[in-house]
């Protein structure tokens, strides 16, 4: 792979690393510590990833327990919880906050396989900017003379070749998230 193509095969990457840590985030109907990724908790006055505050377990398929490292951020945590709007609800019983994962509906699954794709779409936008973005700049260092014809059209290969790869990753990993949401 030539260096004039490396750089927007890593922007490409990133699309897709992207994606799948977007795509973790989705829930599912089974307990699942990654729908809180993006979960903040107010712990004195720093705004700190759920994930730091306390220990995340999964007793039983569809349950979540999260146990503080300290007893007065129980009610931090589960207002967090409720704010994030996740469509879960957390129940305290003064040691332990317990998420129960409830089955999703088949309207439910339906929208939530509509968001994938819309996540999907976005990703594959961004790498088809990403290609655009490098053909005009390969087309820059032709009209320089830094190049060839040959050498641009073999280049503007390469990177829709790339381009084509990231695109069908995207793809596969849609249709994966699509079939663990529809199979539940």
């Amino acid at each position: 792979m030539s260096a004039k193509v490396a750089s927007y095969e890593e922007k490409m990457k990133k699309s897709i690393t992207a994606l799948e840590s977007e795509l973790d985030t989705v829930r599912v109907g089974r307990a699942n510590p990654k729908v809180f990724d993006k979960v903040t908790v107010d712990y004195y006055g720093v705004d700190t990833p759920l994930a730091q505050v306390g220990n995340m377990t999964i007793p039983e398929a569809k349950i979540l327990q999260i146990q503080p490292w300290e007893a007065s951020m129980l009610k931090p945590i589960e207002k967090a919880i409720i704010a994030a709007e996740l469509g879960l609800t957390p129940t305290n019983d003064g040691k332990i906050i317990r998420v129960i994962f409830p089955d999703l509906t088949e309207e439910r699954r339906k929208q939530i396989t509509k968001d994938v794709k819309k996540k999907g779409e976005d990703a594959k936008v961004s790498i088809r900017n990403i290609r655009r973005d490098g053909m005009d700049a390969l087309k820059k260092i032709q009209k320089k003379s830094e190049i060839s014809e040959d050498e641009l059209k073999d280049l503007e290969d390469e990177l829709q070749k790339i381009t084509d790869k990231y695109v069908a990753q995207a793809d596969k990993l849609i249709e994966a998230k699509n079939k663990d949401v529809l199979s539940l």
